[in-house]
């Protein structure tokens, strides 16, 4: 029988019928994916490298959906909105890098994001752990005039390290404990697009879409990031999707997330 573990944070009301997540990272790989740097060159016709830092931060809601393909048997689901989740979180860290100069740049995106939760059911207790590691490096084609501007294509490294478990107690001893382990690394292959538009001497918009297969069954990842240059540097504001297809020993597992970014870019 399948067992399936759902679980949605920040932004998403409670509902549901078991397990949580312990340590989920992922904002991964970075979310890169705040990615979507918009800064619009302060140079643009230098062609040496520029290169900017932009740490940042990612309030998604989370969905997962954890399937077993063999027995034992059970299920659980658990819907947790972001300021229920504050409490559950056993750590996080999320910055982006990326250097450019007049056609060509690097980036790197890095996530991290730790969860643990517990709940207490009507015939069962469960408890639930996700840790999540995402990385990204890619190089970056810019056709057009200027860095920043304009459609870019990128490709790369998507590498993605997820350890879930989710553990289903039942208040009756005639039934055993049942338990899922979903812990394992993959790499895909990432290839992907960037547009960036100077609304005015100050703002930026930027949009992005990827995609990446290898290992996993499939990540999708699309964000929408407006700037606001400053001296050195832009205020990053946005949204972001992305969405993981993991396949690992005896179970699948699909995670979402979903929500409002933002950050600052340093540009050196």
């Amino acid at each position: 029988m399948n067992k399936r573990v759902g679980i949605e944070a920040i932004g998403a009301t409670s509902m549901g019928t078991t397990c949580s997540l312990r340590k989920a990272a992922v904002v991964i790989f970075a979310a890169a994916i705040v990615g979507s740097t918009s800064l619009q060159a302060q140079a643009a016709g230098d062609t040496g490298w520029e290169w900017v830092v932009e740490p940042y931060g990612w309030l998604p809601s989370i969905s997962t959906d954890l399937e077993r393909n063999r027995p034992p048997a059970g299920g659980a689901s658990t819907d947790t909105r972001f300021d229920d989740l504050v409490d559950k979180i056993d750590g996080v860290f999320l910055v982006h890098a990326e250097g450019q100069n007049e056609h060509w740049g690097v980036f790197t995106d890095f996530i991290y994001l730790g969860l643990a939760d517990s709940h207490d059911r009507p015939r069962f207790h469960t408890e639930t752990d996700l840790d999540m590691r995402l990385f990204e490096l890619a190089a970056v084609w810019s056709p057009g005039e200027g860095r920043y501007r304009g459609l870019e294509v990128f490709a790369g490294l998507r590498y993605i390290d997820v350890d879930l478990t989710a553990q289903l107690v039942p208040e009756n001893p005639a039934f055993n404990t049942t338990s899922i382990d979903a812990g394992d690394s993959f790499s895909d292959l990432m290839i992907g697009l960037r547009y960036s538009w100077a609304l005015s001497e100050r703002w930026g918009l930027t949009l992005r879409g990827d995609g990446s297969l290898g290992d996993t069954e499939g990540t999708w990842n699309t964000s929408a990031v407006a700037s606001y240059r400053m001296k050195r540097g832009a205020w990053l504001f946005g949204y972001r999707y992305l969405s993981i297809d993991l396949q690992a020993r005896d179970s699948r597992t699909d995670i979402a997330f979903h929500g409002p970014m933002v950050g600052y870019g340093f540009v050196f």
